[in-house]
């Protein structure tokens, strides 16, 4: 590498082979305009003739050299390659073919690989032998792992291995391209001369053979070899680390090993060595070294070959110095003593993390890249590598101050590898990861270089990123505790060599120096911008957050910052004034003066500042619009306290216009949003944003789903400031899309304390009548209780929940009237006994002790079985202790069996009995937790009574087996430890400092309480883990029971099809339960792979099915679509292979109904059983619930419009590449043959009428306005929350919400303590349960009866509402008035009057007027 001279700070270095980087001092111009300009733009780059390059442009920085000359047209790709994959590069662009020149053997190498920087450096090493050897030549051809999808590619595969010498393969980690590879060379295995497999799946590894060496005997045969193996085998979470430790202990090994074999195996190491090296010269030799030791022809040739070029196994790189370093110190003498640049004394020094065979390949164009970009903009630049798969290695040995061991040297991580910390494409050790970098504790930032698609496809694609590559390089380092997947080198369709992106680099780098300059920078001097949501737009909606009091959380932060050594200015004295001073008064008015403006900008200056304002005219019409403005200028609402901005965030803007909300495709933000983000960056000049709460509209702008270019809006908007994020601890897969769309580091607040959802009014009056007849049930008087408690049933309007006798009780047999009695009771305690979050949550107040109660009895009933030791639930031991079975008590219970529902009740309060005893004995004087030793140990030698043991005492479950008690209350000390822990405000202060947040997952702390304690950076799960075997199994409880609810009232006929709705949170929370349904509904099964990833499908057969497979009409929300693409390309393909299958029409519903499509759309039958469907790319929800929310709809049929719209873009596993393609005729054709609706409740914290999003995609009516019968659907709730699982109807469930909620005083009285957002949460119940009348009909009219007689009738209550949000509380009125308009509601004259009088009073209290 030849020295470069003269190169200033201040400008970016030219390396070489690589394109000078772009001006520096603000981010590129990339056009918005069609991203399939990229053959333009690249040929840009390229020198060839083109028209002038937009505005907005994004190149690819090609540290190739210049491309292909212009009379090369793009034969990189197949003519018409519109097939839908992923990639369709040419693999013929890999062939190389020989002169054939007499006296030459000509050796035909196939090789197969994940990656593509092997290509380049393989490419040269065969012409360079071709060019000179006399003796041999080389016909090569290569095949990247993804090309194998396309069966052109793979017949053109299959005939090239029939015809080779040599197959060679590395790095196949996906199993159904696994699958190929070994079925196409299996069969030649042993007419190969040579099969060499590098680091892939065991399976594939077992195809090796030199000679006499084949791994799948030394797996079998006992030697000291052949145990390294197996032990490598059985962990394939380190296999390629394993393996390269034999490779490093093979000398002491090989004197074991008989001669012939010995040389065997070392030639096995050895192309390994040279395969790893991975330099042209390395390769070359690899070549000859196994053609002359294995090609016949070729015995005894005399050859010149080379031993292997060995690498340092861990060290630093830079692309300017003279060699590798394998010391800390060496490479800083060498680093500071550098001439052609100087560094600012307290530069910020950034750690890289990089791939070594991209380095030894000469494939480091990209890293280059990044690295000039980052010295020129000041930062020092330490690039370490590692050989294998454990990065952490080389962070460990390099990333700390030789001078001072235990202080971090570098300010900020980059990983450009992609892959996990350890572990790589395989699998990875997250605990490992973790423990290196919190010990390092600085922002660990992973960006991805495209793999598997060119810059082109990447740059045309909707999905962005491949799938397989978002779940191995997205996904995984997200659980080691990664931010900011940002895309920063492209993939040359011609060479396989990776190039700079520079417009991503530039983002990237500036970025991740903004991140450590938090650590530089003192407190005193960092500008934070808290960013609030109004949403949905109404006028008492400002510091709207799911769970969460706002505000109050806002005092708390401000207050601890103080005291961190912030300036937040002056504090006001409470929550209240704080509110008060960013909204200017109490009541915020949507696109009003009325809350407080920060600042005014110009016109003149919102163009200069904002590189992307032209882009968003095309939607909103010239700038200032009409959002956010006072007309002639843009106006950004929040105020400054100190260097802290509390900042509004507008909303998206079209919620209120219906034909905007028709659009399939969602519309960019308009000139106001885009004016809010330019402030905070470029005029407050935040040092870092605090988004507040679950959650705003930035990350749901559109752009691609995951690894966005610069021309996608949330990149543009987010800009280069570092984000933090408090999100709901219990919705991880929202909390992912603000990960990857936002560039936000979240941050895990706690929902508020659950509460059992108790009896009251009538309903408690019920439970002490059954209480009556339970002991009087044998006298003369039980007659008349069970009458009374039959008509109190109707008072309370349960007689559509229970079926109520019409005669009277004494017409009725004991077992009768104690079945009617046995159901009302049932019923009861499933209102009793829910759970439901009381008031709202305040950021670092974490619940007493006491106020954990509930939320550990309900953690208590669920058996572990996967834990060590394993937990049984503790219903499952009080049940064994008096010789009973669990499952057989809840089966007798959910049918109303009587003495079964008493047993169960009082099983329920000895669990509740139990676990209280035991916290209040772990709870001191001021309610927190406070562990006892002492107690503890007496108790564990039996010298004190253990709390569980004395609360048990006077039950009849005394007898409860005391170990598997003790077992189960260790694990809830744990638990109870994880509860009240806080860590919330800390994360937030650790973040603002720029030091690591460690990561956790998302979920429901009941079923996952790894999710506690809060304060966590969020992470969702592997993609490809789900669903695991448990999930299969408690999915198969749920079909069957849903199954049995269709045909017990359809005369025992099973439904033809069923539509579901698959949501994002809920997969996670359950691994796939609902993924699980759906599939199991076809009689299709999932199955993992060797490494657990679940990829493959096999068909459950009729005569163990015992039953029809049923058609299933798949919608999955665009949150799910981002997360799962994989997973819907399964379900597609477990649709599919249902629908294949030769079965009668009257057994096989999915296969009636798809030949029944195919001729009346004039589609194949694999096209016509397309079933999985969803937004298009970068859209979100159906709008449904924007259009109720915001009383922008005339009828229901234009609700369906959008339904219809937004949601029918299908997914097809034949053209996974496509991504979500229109596709309303298949959408339609498939629903009109809907039964049932189903969807999935799995958290006691989210119901129905909790969000929109239940009814928003809900296709009720929607489905009977699309049969031709014009019949309605069933429709099925499946409720998850207790470890009995309930099918219940969706009218069921509504009523059930209603009366655990909206009208349960425990909750709105909970509501009403949060003041303002409480009467905001109230006012969005009732909105929530109209949305449910409005797509499906299933709404009592005594649900609107009972609220509008507690909320409006009520007149203390109403006026409290009112003092608290009026505007909230107008709205409030406004939907009384609406659901009766709407023909929801059959209010009378006088309710209706009512209604009108005080919506006219509110509006006048609003305005003023007296």
């Amino acid at each position: 590498m030849q020295p470069i001279q003269n190169m200033r700070a201040s400008t970016a270095p030219v390396l070489p082979g690589v394109s000078s980087v772009p001006s520096l001092g603000r981010r590129p111009q990339v056009t918005r305009q069609s991203e399939s300009l990229v053959q333009n733009r690249l040929e840009d780059v390229s020198g060839r003739s083109s028209a002038a390059a937009p505005s907005r442009q994004v190149t690819a920085m090609v540290a190739t050299g210049p491309r292909p000359p212009s009379t090369v047209q793009f034969d990189n790709f197949d003519e018409g390659s519109d097939k839908g994959l992923f990639t369709s590069t040419n693999p013929e662009l890999r062939r190389i073919v020989p002169k054939k020149e007499k006296g030459r053997v000509v050796v035909k190498v196939v090789y197969t690989v994940l990656e593509a920087q092997y290509q380049s450096a393989l490419s040269q090493a065969v012409k360079k032998i071709n060019k000179s050897n006399d003796k041999v030549c080389f016909e090569v051809v290569g095949y990247l792992l993804e090309e194998l999808r396309d069966e052109k590619n793979y017949e053109a595969f299959k005939k090239d291995v029939n015809e080779s010498n040599i197959f060679i393969g590395s790095l196949i980690f996906i199993e159904e391209l696994a699958e190929k590879v070994i079925a196409a060379v299996e069969p030649n295995r042993e007419r190969l001369d040579a099969c060499c497999v590098f680091p892939s799946m065991p399976a594939v590894m077992r195809l090796n053979k030199l000679g006499s060496f084949e791994m799948s005997q030394l797996g079998q045969k006992k030697s000291i070899f052949s145990d390294l193996v197996k032990s490598a085998r059985a962990n394939n979470d380190a296999f390629e680390e394993n393996l390269l430790k034999i490779v490093r202990t093979l000398p002491t090994i090989l004197k074991y090993l008989p001669s012939e074999k010995a040389q065997d195996v070392r030639m096995f190491v050895q192309a390994l060595q040279y395969w790893l090296g991975g330099s042209t010269e390395n390769l070359e030799n690899l070549l000859l070294a196994v053609s002359q030791a294995y090609i016949p022809a070729l015995e005894g040739a005399e050859m010149e070959i080379q031993e292997p070029q060995l690498f340092p196994e861990v060290g630093i790189w830079h692309p300017l110095a003279p060699n590798m370093y394998e010391d800390i110190k060496e490479y800083l003498n060498w680093y500071d003593s550098r001439k052609d640049m100087t560094f600012a004394k307290d530069a910020p020094i950034v750690g890289l993390v990089l791939q070594r065979s991209h380095l030894v390949t000469g494939d480091e164009g990209h890293y280059s890249g990044v690295v000039a970009n980052l010295e020129a903009r000041g930062a020092k630049i330490i690039p370490v590598f590692a050989g294998g798969l454990d990065f952490s290695l080389p962070v460990k040995k390099f990333f700390y101050d030789p001078l001072k061991p235990t202080q971090a040297l570098v300010d900020t991580v980059i990983s450009l590898t992609g892959f996990a910390l350890v572990g790589g494409p395989a699998r990875q050790d997250a605990p490992k990861a973790v423990t290196a970098l919190k010990k390092l504790g600085v922002p660990y930032l992973v960006s991805v270089p495209l793999v598997f698609q060119t810059t082109e496809e990447w740059m045309d694609s909707q999905l962005g990123v491949h799938p397989v590559q978002v779940a191995l390089q997205v996904s995984l380092p997200e659980i080691d505790g990664a931010i900011e997947p940002i895309v920063f080198a492209g993939r040359d369709s011609n060479t396989g060599k990776s190039h700079s992106l520079p417009d991503r680099i530039d983002s990237l780098c500036s970025r991740a120096i903004n991140w450590a300059k938090l650590r530089k920078k003192k407190k005193m001097d960092k500008k934070l911008a808290i960013t609030v949501f109004s949403f949905p737009p109404d006028k008492g909606n400002v510091g709207t957050a799911a769970y969460l009091n706002v505000f109050g959380s806002i005092h708390k932060v401000l207050l601890e910052l103080k005291d961190q050594g912030y300036d937040v200015g002056e504090i006001p004295e409470s929550e209240k004034e704080l509110m008060e001073g960013v909204l200017n008064q109490e009541e915020a008015k949507f696109n009003s003066a009325d809350m407080n403006i920060a600042y005014k900008m110009s016109v003149s200056e919102y163009e200069k500042l904002c590189d992307y304002s032209e882009d968003l005219e095309e939607n909103w019409g010239k700038a200032p619009g009409n959002l956010n403005t006072n007309g002639s200028e843009l106006l950004v609402f929040g105020k400054q306290f100190g260097n802290v901005f509390i900042g509004v965030q507008p909303t998206f803007g079209y919620e209120g216009d219906p034909m905007r909300l028709l659009f399939s495709k969602s519309a960019s933000p308009h000139h106001g949003f885009a004016a809010y983000y330019t402030y905070l960056e470029k005029i407050f000049g935040a040092d870092a944003v605090l988004h507040f709460g679950t959650h705003g509209s930035l990350e749901f702008m559109p752009g691609k789903q995951v690894g966005m270019s610069g021309g996608c809006y949330p990149d543009s908007l987010i800009g280069t400031i570092p984000n933090l994020y408090y999100y709901a601890a219990n919705n991880p897969s929202e909390a992912t899309i603000a990960k990857r769309r936002g560039y936000a580091s979240t941050i895990s607040y706690l929902t508020p304390p659950a509460e059992n959802a108790g009896l009251y009014k009538g309903l408690k009056e019920l439970k002490e009548l059954i209480s009556s007849y339970q002991s009087l049930r044998e006298s003369g008087r039980a007659v008349a209780i069970c009458n009374t408690i039959i008509e109190t049933a109707r008072q309370c309007n349960m007689e559509r929940d229970v079926e109520l006798p019409e005669e009277d009780a004494k017409e009725l047999a004991e077992d009768r009237r104690d079945l009617v009695v046995g159901n009302v009771y049932r019923k009861l305690m499933e209102i009793e006994s829910r759970l439901l979050p009381c008031g709202l949550h305040i950021v670092g107040v974490p619940p007493s002790a006491e106020e954990a109660v509930a939320t550990l009895v309900n953690i208590a009933e669920i058996a572990r079985p996967e834990n060590d030791p394993p937990i049984r639930g503790l219903p499952e031991i009080l049940a064994n202790s008096v010789g009973r079975s669990i499952d057989e008590i809840y089966s007798n219970s959910n049918t109303g069996v009587l003495d079964d529902v008493a047993l169960l009740e009082r099983m329920t309060e000895a669990c509740r009995a139990a676990v209280g005893e035991f916290v209040n004995k772990r709870t001191d004087d001021d309610g927190r937790v406070s562990v006892n030793e002492m107690m503890n140990m007496m108790g564990a030698i039996g010298l004190a009574e253990e709390p569980w043991v004395k609360a048990l005492k006077k039950t009849e479950f005394s007898k409860a087996n005391r170990d598997d008690l003790r077992n189960t209350f260790e694990y809830l000390q744990f638990c109870l430890e994880q509860v009240v822990k806080d860590n919330e405000v800390g994360a937030l202060v650790s973040g603002l400092d720029g030091t690591y947040i460690e990561p956790g997952p998302g979920g429901d702390p009941i079923r996952n309480p790894a999710v506690l304690p809060t304060g966590k950076n969020l992470h969702a799960l592997d993609p490809q883990s789900i669903p695991t075997v448990a999930a299969v199994k408690s999915a198969e409880v749920v079909v069957e029971r849903l199954l049995e609810r269709e045909k017990m009232v359809n005369n025992g006929t099973y439904p033809e099809s069923i539509a579901v709705v698959l949501w994002g949170t809920d997969n996670i929370k359950t691994y796939g339960e609902s993924l699980a349904q759906v599939m199991i509904m076809a009689g299709i099964r999932p199955v993992s792979d060797a490494l657990g990833r679940v990829n493959k499908l096999e068909v459950i057969p009729l005569e163990e099915l015992k039953r029809p497979r049923i058609d299933v009409v798949v919608n999955c929300s665009g949150v799910f679509r981002d997360l799962f693409v994989n997973q819907m390309n399964l379900l597609d393909r477990a649709v599919k292979l249902a629908a294949v299958q030769d079965e009668p029409d009257d057994m096989n519903f999915v296969r009636k109904h798809a030949r029944e499509q195919a001729e009346e759309l004039g589609v194949s039958l694999r096209d016509a059983a397309t079933r999985v469907f969803s937004n298009s790319s970068g859209s979100y929800s159906s709008n449904v619930n924007l259009a109720v929310e915001n009383s922008s709809w005339s009828d229901e049929s234009q609700l369906q419009e959008m339904y219809l719209k937004r949601k029918s873009f299908a997914f097809n596993s034949d053209r996974p590449g496509a991504g979500g393609e229109e596709g309303r005729d298949v959408f339609e054709a498939a629903m009109k043959t809907v039964d049932a609706t189903f969807q999935n409740l799995d958290s006691s914290e989210i119901s129905l009428t909790d969000v929109s999003h239940y009814f928003d995609s809900d296709p009720t009516k929607l489905v009977q306005g699309l049969r031709t019968d014009g019949k309605m659907p069933a429709s099925y709730i499946a409720d998850t929350t207790t470890a009995n699982a309930q099918v219940r109807t969706l009218s069921e469930t509504v009523r059930l919400d209603a009366r655990t909620k909206l009208l349960n005083p425990k909750w709105y009285e909970g509501m009403m303590n949060s003041g303002y957002e409480g009467v905001r949460e109230i006012q969005k119940r009732l909105t929530n349960t109209m949305g449910w009348s409005a797509t499906s009909g299933q709404v009592d009219n005594w649900v609107y009866d009972d609220a509008n007689s507690t909320f409006i009738e009520d007149p203390d209550m109403a006026q409290r509402l009112l003092d608290a949000n009026p505007n909230s509380f107008r709205k409030l009125v406004a939907t009384f008035l609406e659901a009766n308009g709407r023909g929801y509601w059959e209010a009378t004259d006088e309710q209706i009057e009512k209604l009108q009088q005080m919506y006219m009073d509110v509006e006048d209290k609003i305005e003023g007027v007296e």
